[in-house]
């Protein structure tokens, strides 16, 4: 059984930092891809990040968070981490991160999710 469980949301101001964390119980994801979405009032899930660090280092970034965001890994820790900074009221959303098989940008390509950490940015 995987868990995962999602910190670091928050109230910010409009270009702020905030690093979100997901830690995962259970069998490690050091051979899958790790990813994280958001999710507005009224919106679809959408795609914000992914990575996956077992040989080759491959990562995707959405284009709306493309040099604002980096994803990366504690291995030891087994945790995920998603460095946001210069934050925009649009990046309001919860934010869940996922474990999957590869890198996609697809939600259901993924198989365990978290319960979202909620993130408010005002302007």
């Amino acid at each position: 059984q995987v868990q995962l469980v999602e910190s670091g949301g928050g109230l910010v101001q409009a270009g702020a930092s905030l690093r979100l964390s997901c830690a995962a119980s259970g069998r490690t994801f050091s051979n899958y891809a790790m990813g994280w979405f958001r999710q507005a009032p009224g919106k679809e899930r959408e795609f914000v990040a992914a990575g996956r660090w077992s040989g080759i280092i491959n990562t995707s970034y959405a284009d709306s968070v493309k040099g604002r965001c980096t994803i990366s890994w504690d291995k030891a820790k087994n945790t995920v981490y998603l460095q946001m900074s210069s934050l925009k009221p649009e990046d309001t959303a919860v934010y869940y991160c996922a474990r999957g098989p590869v890198v996609t940008t697809t939600p259901g390509s993924y198989d365990y999710w978290g319960q979202g950490t909620q993130v408010t940015v005002s302007s």
